[in-house]
């Protein structure tokens, strides 16, 4: 086999060369990668059998993207490497691909050795058999599948000349809503992460970015900050047939009865959420209004031209996190065996934009082109895996872990370092907000996300970084995590 190949769309060559386990163990080093392998460049390749294929190897090879050399996968087939195997790699830019993907003539991309070319990957659907087919990810934060649903099924986002003033009476909150537009007196800034402003909506826990949306009359006060997107204000009663849940209808509930502080978890993306819910009182079985209205059937950039329909998932791995998915609600490509769990299909944008960079972040589901160093996000300062999905700007090559993405108030404080267990965002669907009196205290506490200089529950001793706490807003340092208030409150 040729020791170097010259890629057609890459400018550096491809060296041929053989991986083995690392020859020394590394000093004074706790959490040193167990995968980790040295790879040892090679003159020539003696095969025992003197296969055809061995003396064969192409001296032209059909890919396309440049990898860093951090958790190498080989960028054909897209699985790890193994220490016996022989491998092609870009020196300049840790490009990996297996040997045998290089000689391997059934794949479509390597049509270069086929006499007639197999082509790109076909649609296996017919897009008009599909009119309402969602296509993931979604744009933006602004987007959602509550968006999609409600415009789909209800054709709502309005005209606000037609509806001017509208007021609405709704029963997740005491006071009338107003229709919010560019004449409305009522001075409310729009979600902008550039500027560092927050404004969720009260029923999906999700960004405003745009007009409509509703404001409580007396939204003035500092005390009542209620706002709800035009779609969420219209919401239907109920839910038939619900797939995870489907012997009994579940029920709109803007707050779940017995719940502290509106908080429960999700039975299908497994998060926190205090917004509205739909649920089984009888059963004790509640989701959020996004994961409500997952649709059966979607398609997603990183899987192209494939549908891919929900399923109860087998002991297999989200394409996406790497984590099991094991008996969850996944979206899957049975020509592919593709899984995505729904949580990273349906809650991560395409798009997203952050105060430390000037450019938008571009979701990605593999290393970067042209990136030569590891990833380190910007947020968290960690480094992490890139053939887990991520945000990154390719302009001013930086990145960030897709759960430290939606940090745009507390990114100073590395509010997520060490808790990437959750691969979406631990708290993308609860509003903080909101103060609370008790009789131990003489000072109100607000529900907040905990800080590294929180320090630790007054209750149960706890770190309170990374968990909701409820804190004293005089400075006192009196703090307790979301459980210890909740069984204080309920004693």
């Amino acid at each position: 086999a040729v020791d170097t190949l010259q890629h057609s769309h890459h400018q550096h060559p491809l060296n041929l060369v053989y991986l083995q386990p690392p020859s020394h163990k590394k000093e004074n080093v706790e959490d040193e990668d167990e995968n980790e392998v040295e790879f040892v460049s090679a003159a020539f390749v003696r095969n025992r059998s003197g296969h055809y294929i061995c003396v064969t190897a192409p001296a032209r090879l059909v890919t396309t993207h440049c990898t860093t050399k951090y958790d190498p996968r080989c960028r054909v087939c897209g699985n790890r490497f193994y220490s016996h195997l022989w491998i092609y790699k870009c020196d300049k830019c840790y490009y990996y691909v297996h040997f045998d993907c290089v000689t391997k003539k059934r794949e479509p991309f390597m049509s270069i050795l086929l006499t007639t070319s197999l082509g790109k990957t076909s649609k296996n659907f017919e897009e008009d058999e599909h009119p309402n087919l969602i296509h993931c990810p979604f744009q933006d934060e602004g987007d959602n599948i509550v968006k999609r649903y409600m415009s789909n099924q209800h054709g709502l986002i309005g005209n606000s000349r037609q509806r001017e003033g509208e007021m609405l009476i709704h029963d997740s909150h005491q006071h009338a809503l107003t229709l919010f537009d560019k004449q409305t007196s009522v001075r409310v800034s729009l979600h902008d992460p550039m500027k560092r402003t927050q404004l969720l909506c009260d029923g999906c826990v999700k960004p405003i970015m745009s007009i409509l949306f509703y404001t409580c009359c007396q939204y003035g006060d500092d005390e009542c900050c209620f706002v709800l997107h035009e779609w969420c204000a219209k919401l239907p009663p109920e839910v038939h047939d619900y797939m995870g849940h489907p012997k009994h209808t579940l029920f709109l509930l803007p707050k779940i009865p017995g719940k502290f502080f509106g908080v429960f978890w999700c039975a299908v993306c497994e998060l926190p959420s205090n917004g509205f819910a739909y649920g089984c009182t009888k059963c004790n079985y509640y989701v959020d209004i996004n994961c409500a209205f997952i649709p059966k059937e979607i398609t997603h950039d990183s899987h192209p031209n494939h549908l891919l329909s929900i399923v109860k998932s087998p002991r297999k791995q989200c394409k996406a996190c790497k984590y099991g998915t094991y008996g969850k609600l996944v979206f899957h490509c049975p020509s592919c065996d593709f899984y995505i769990d729904v949580e990273c299909a349906l809650l991560l944008p395409r798009i997203i934009k952050h105060k430390i960079d000037k450019h938008p972040l571009t979701l990605r589901y593999e290393p970067a082109e042209n990136h030569i160093d590891k990833y380190f996000c910007e947020i968290c300062e960690d480094e992490f895996d890139p053939w887990k999905w991520f945000y990154h700007c390719s302009t001013c090559a930086q990145s960030m872990h897709a759960a430290c993405a939606p940090l745009i108030l507390q990114c100073e404080q590395n509010t997520y370092a060490d808790n990437h267990r959750e691969y979406v965002y631990k708290f993308l669907n609860v509003k903080f907000g909101g103060t609370l009196e008790i009789k131990d205290h003489p000072h109100r506490l607000a529900f907040v996300q905990g800080l590294e200089s929180d320090g630790r529950c007054i209750k149960c001793h706890g770190r309170l970084q990374y968990e909701m706490i409820f804190k004293c807003l005089e400075g006192c340092d009196f703090a307790f995590d979301y459980w210890c208030a909740s069984s204080l409150v309920n004693r």
